[in-house]
């Protein structure tokens, strides 16, 4: 993935003024926004998706229907919020056959604490999307320091992974590296414990 080049006053935009821009098919806008979020959506897909290129084309479409839709944005859209569902929803239409589709949104929304964009419609629900949060808050906490640190940043202080490499004082590559080892591990762990609560479920 990589990102492009957009002039210095859309760095300088609130987030109001870009849903506008955007809406009025202002491409740099639109690059401006893809440039903030890119990596955040390429992390939350990997959680689910094994491969590389699988989760590049998951990044890809996810911006496509954005700005396919841009009409349908409200002037004071969560932007991010917006990012997630469309992710989410391409990432179990994809894979029904594979995921549990509400127990693929509580979990992948709790990891990344952006579960009041979904609302449980049962107990059992509520009950994994709980167990799991507490589950994926001690993945994390149990990462090596370092990848700590960059998912951390990354999850909720919503920087790329160049702000994440001069805050740590590390290379982007180095960040690179620690965001993939973490993502694999959690994704990884997540499945195992989303299993053992499916098959506690089923007595």
């Amino acid at each position: 993935m990589c990102r492009f080049e957009a002039t210095n006053i859309y760095a300088t935009m609130n987030e109001v003024e870009r849903v506008l821009a955007i809406k009025d098919g202002d491409h740099q806008a639109f690059i401006n926004l893809y440039n903030e979020y890119w990596s955040q959506v390429y992390d939350f897909s990997r959680l689910y998706i094994t491969t590389i290129a699988d989760a590049e084309e998951i990044v890809q479409d996810v911006f496509v229907k954005l700005w396919e839709s841009r009409h349908l944005l409200k002037e004071d859209e969560n932007i991010k919020g917006f990012l997630f569902i469309v992710t989410r929803n391409i990432v179990f239409n994809r894979h029904k056959k594979k995921v549990n589709e509400n127990l693929l949104k509580t979990s992948v929304l709790s990891a990344f604490g952006h579960e009041s964009y979904y609302n449980s419609t049962s107990v059992e629900e509520d009950y994994c999307a709980s167990q799991l949060k507490i589950f994926i808050d001690k993945l994390i906490n149990s990462l090596p320091e370092q990848q700590r640190k960059c998912f951390l940043l990354s999850r909720e202080e919503n920087l790329s992974y160049r702000e994440i490499a001069e805050r740590l004082g590390i290379s982007q590559k180095t960040v690179e590296i620690h965001m993939s080892k973490a993502l694999k591990f959690l994704k990884d762990k997540v499945k195992r414990g989303w299993e053992i609560l499916l098959s506690l479920l089923s007595f």
